[in-house]
C-alpha cells in the first residue's frame, strides 16, 4: 500500500487531475496489493508456526535479534528511495531512463554499505556467535529488500503493481517450504537462516528482471535533485528506526536469548497488524490527497472522520480479542513453548492504540504534503525512546521494552494527531469511536468468559458477536461504506 500512497501523492503534487481509467486502474491496483497482502500474511504466520516449532525458544530468540538489528540497519539507512523514486519518475524534467539508472545506483551503493557495515558491527556486539553468522548470511537479503524500493516504485509508476505482489508471495511460498524441508531433515538455525535469506532474494530477482534494462551510472546534474527529494524522508525514516526497532537491539543486551524469543514471537503477531493498518490507510488515503489538493474541504473533513472511523473500526475488536485470547493465539501460532509470549502480547497490544493513532494521522499528513512539518515528532520520540529502552530495559527486561514502547507509539500518534487537526482545522468526531469501542469491549468481554474454547471457534463467534454490535448500536453507515469502496477517487 505504500506504492499506492506515494504514486497519488506524485499525481497531487503535479496538480494533475486524476482521469477515470487512472481511477480504475489506481483502484484495480489497490485491490490486487490488498489480496496479495492477505496471502502474503497468512503464508507468513504459516512459517513462523513452522520456525518456532523447530528453533525453539533460545533459538527463535537468535533470529529475532539478528534480524531485528538488520531491521534496524535497514530502517535507519531507508533514506525514502521508494517515494524518491516515484516523485522523480513521475516528472517531466528529467530523461527517465538516466534517472532510472542513477536511482538504482545509488540505491546500491548505499544498501551495500549499510549491509556491510551491519555485518561489521555485529562483531562489536556480546551476542552468540551464531547469531553474528546469521547477520552476515541476512544481510544478503535486506540488500536485495534495499534495491526492491527502486524496483517497486518503477512498477508503481508503471501501474504494474502485480509485479512487487507476485515477487512478495513467490518469496514467502519459497520460505515456507524451504523451512518445511530444513525441519523435515532435522537441520535448525543456520539453515533457516539461508532458507529466509533465498526467498527474500528471490522475490528481488524476480522483480529484477522485469525492469528494463539498468547500468551502474551516475550523472552529475541528477545529484541534487535526487538528495533534495530524499533528506526530508531519511531523516523521518530514520529517527522512526530509533524507537520502532530499538527494543530488539537493545533488549537481547540484558536479558536471554529465550526471553528475547518470546518477546519477539509476541512481536511478529503485533506486526501483522501493524501491516494491516497502513494496508487500510492505504487504501482510504487517495481519498483525503484528492480532496485536499482540490481544495474541496468539506470532502476532506469527511474522508478524515471516515479514515479515523474505519482504523477504529477494524483495529479496536483486535485489541480486545487479542486480551481475550492472548494465551491461545499464541500457542496456537507459535506453539506450547510459546505459551508464555501470551502475557507479553497481553502487554503489547495496548501499541495499538499509538498505531492507530500515528497510521491515521501520519498518512493524513502525507496526504495534505506536510510531511516535513513533522520530523520533529520523529526526531523526538526516537530521542525518548532510545534513552527509556536504556533505562527501562536494564531494569524490568522484557516489561521494560514493553513499557517504552507503548509510550512512543502512543505518544507519535498523539503528535501526529496534533499536527493534522491544526492544519486540516478539524476535530474527528468520537460517536461512532465510542459505538465501537463498546461493541469491542462487549465482545471481547463474552469471548473471555466463554474460555476455555478452541481458538478458532472463538475467533470466529469474537467476529460474529462484534460484527452483531456493530449493527445493533448502528456504528456505521451505508454511506460511508459507499464512499470507500466508490468506483471514484473524486
Amino acid at each position: 500500500m505504500t506504492y499506492v500512497r506515494s504514486y497519488v501523492r506524485t499525481y497531487v503534487r503535479l496538480k494533475i487531475i486524476i482521469p477515470m481509467s487512472l481511477s480504475r486502474q489506481i483502484a484495480h491496483n489497490t485491490a490486487i496489493q490488498i489480496i496479495a497482502k492477505i496471502i502474503s500474511t497468512l503464508l507468513g504466520l504459516v512459517a513462523i508456526a513452522l520456525m518456532t516449532r523447530t528453533l525453539g525458544v533460545e533459538k527463535f530468540g537468535w533470529y529475532i535479534t539478528a534480524t531485528g538489528f538488520l531491521q534496524f540497519i535497514g530502517i535507519l539507512s531507508d533514506l525514502g528511495f521508494t517515494a524518491a523514486t516515484s516523485s522523480l519518475l513521475s516528472r517531466p524534467e528529467h530523461d527517465k531512463k538516466d534517472l532510472l539508472n542513477n536511482l538504482f545506483t545509488w540505491r546500491f551503493l548505499t544498501a551495500f554499505l549499510s549491509q556491510g557495515l551491519a555485518v561489521v558491527a555485529i562483531l562489536f556486539f556480546p551476542y552468540p556467535p551464531e547469531i553474528k553468522y546469521a547477520v552476515a548470511i541476512c544481510a544478503i537479503s535486506f540488500f536485495g529488500i534495499s534495491l526492491n524500493q527502486v524496483f517497486i516504485a518503477y512498477n508503481q509508476t508503471k501501474m504494474r503493481l502485480w509485479v512487487p505482489s507476485l515477487a512478495e508471495i513467490l518469496g514467502r511460498i519459497i520460505l515456507v517450504v524451504g523451512i518445511a524441508l530444513v525441519a523435515f531433515r532435522g537441520n535448525s538455525f543456520l539453515p533457516i537462516m539461508w532458507v529466509i535469506t533465498i526467498s527474500s532474494f528471490v522475490g528481488t530477482i524476480y522483480m529484477w528482471f522485469k525492469m528494463p534494462d539498468l547500468k551502474f551510472k551516475i550523472t552529475k546534474e541528477l545529484i541534487h535533485p535526487i538528495f533534495q527529494h530524499i533528506w526530508p524522508l531519511s531523516i523521518a525514516v530514520g529517527f522512526n528506526s530509533f524507537y520502532l526497532f530499538g527494543d530488539r537491539v537493545i533488549l537481547p543486551l540484558y536479558v536471554s536469548q529465550s526471553q528475547v524469543g518470546l518477546y519477539g514471537a509476541a512481536y511478529r503477531v503485533l506486526d501483522i497488524i501493524i501491516q494491516i493498518s497502513a494496508m487500510i490507510m492505504g487504501l482510504l488515503m487517495p481519498l483525503a490527497a484528492y480532496s485536499w489538493s482540490r481544495n474541496k474541504m468539506s470532502d476532506f473533513k469527511n474522508r478524515v472522520q471516515i479514515s479515523f472511523d474505519i482504523m477504529a473500526l477494524l483495529l479496536f475488536p483486535m485489541v480486545a480479542g487479542i486480551l481475550a485470547l492472548s494465551t491461545p493465539v499464541m500457542r496456537f501460532i507459535a506453539g506450547n513453548e510459546f505459551t508464555a509470549s501470551g502475557n507479553i502480547l497481553s502487554v503489547l497490544i495496548f501499541a495499538i492504540i499509538g498505531i492507530f493513532l500515528s497510521s491515521t494521522f501520519g498518512h493524513l499528513i502525507l496526504a495534505m504534503g506536510y510531511q516535513k512539518k513533522s520530523m520533529w515528532i520523529y526526531i523526538s520520540t526516537a530521542i525518548l525512546g532510545i534513552t527509556g529502552y536504556f533505562i527501562f530495559i536494564p531494569k524490568y527486561g522484557i516489561w521494560g521494552a514493553a513499557g517504552v514502547a507503548i509510550f512512543t507509539e502512543i505518544l507519535a500518534g498523539i503528535a501526529l494527531g496534533a499536527i493534522t487537526i491544526y492544519y486540516s482545522k478539524y476535530i474527528p468526531k468520537m460517536k461512532t469511536l465510542i459505538k465501537i469501542t463498546l461493541s469491542s469491549f462487549l465482545m471481547g468481554i463474552i469471548i473471555f468468559t466463554l474460555q476455555p474454547l478452541n481458538i478458532i471457534l472463538s475467533v470466529i463467534l469474537g467476529g460474529v458477536l462484534y460484527s452483531l454490535f456493530i449493527i445493533m448500536f448502528k456504528t456505521i453507515s451505508s454511506t460511508t461504506l459507499k464512499e470507500i469502496f466508490a468506483k471514484k477517487i473524486a
